[in-house]
């Protein structure tokens, strides 16, 4: 979580990143697979295979929409027929970080699509080694799959919760963010980098509604270095490296 109290660990962080490059980005900040406001129960157990994954449920959901948990690129939209992820579907992220949706029974991607979070990307079914409709859900590390977390908090290990998606909430299906510049203000740019024209400037501690990200000039700002630009309206952007966000990674869709 990013936090005033964390400028020592971003600084690390950079340094780190400076040495290894991009094997040091940040998870990307995943959503729930599936759209705004609905309820889902989430079953984790250590028998599982992969025990780190999920499997969703909900009354009558066979047929239900299934989309992207952060934006990235299709890399895998396969059918193995009636054995093991049966249809399913892998985004990749970057750094390392892929996204597997599997039992899928169709889905509406392909290799190669660039997907925003929260783009539709097929619907939950029982194909493969299934005994009833759910979505086998996996966050992956370089192929390993890591302890799932959603808006930056760990899903419950090891049982059944319900949980409410908040997958592109909002009209823009951005999110929102703080400035934090520790007193100076914030200039608003006409575009994602320096080079663009100043159009305005935001004061410490302003709120502000993110409606999509990219990326442009690479800043050092209060939570590290980043080339991430977050566009608040039409024409304006400001440095996500000073944007407190509740998140070290993404948290809206690509403009």
């Amino acid at each position: 979580m990013k936090s005033v109290n964390r400028t020592r660990g971003a600084l690390a962080l950079f340094a780190f990143a400076a040495l290894f490059g991009s094997a040091a980005q940040a998870a990307p900040t995943f959503q729930m697979p599936f759209p705004c406001g609905q309820v889902w129960s989430g079953q984790t157990r250590t028998n599982h295979s992969p025990a780190n994954a999920v499997d969703f449920n909900r009354a009558n959901d066979e047929g239900d929409t299934v989309v992207a948990a952060a934006a990235g690129t299709v890399s895998v939209v396969r059918n193995l027929g009636d054995t093991s992820y049966g249809k399913y579907v892998v985004i990749d992220h970057g750094g390392g970080w892929t996204s597997l949706y599997a039992h899928l029974n169709s889905y509406s991607v392909s290799v190669g699509q660039s997907v925003a979070m929260g783009k539709s990307i097929g619907t939950v079914g029982t194909t493969g080694g299934s005994t009833g409709p759910h979505l086998h859900f996996e966050e992956r590390l370089s192929g390993t799959a890591q302890k799932i977390k959603f808006n930056g908090s760990q899903i419950l290990y090891w049982g059944s919760d319900d949980y409410t998606s908040r997958n592109s909430c909002g009209s823009s299906g951005g999110a929102t963010g703080t400035v934090n510049t520790n007193g100076t203000p914030l200039n608003v740019r006409s575009g994602p980098g320096t080079s663009y024209s100043i159009v305005g400037s935001l004061s410490d501690g302003a709120t502000v509604t993110i409606q999509c990200q990219t990326t442009g000039t690479s800043v050092s700002g209060t939570y590290g270095t980043s080339n991430i630009w977050n566009r608040i309206g039409s024409g304006r952007f400001i440095p996500d490296a000073y944007t407190y966000t509740g998140s070290d990674g993404r948290v809206a869709p690509d403009c």
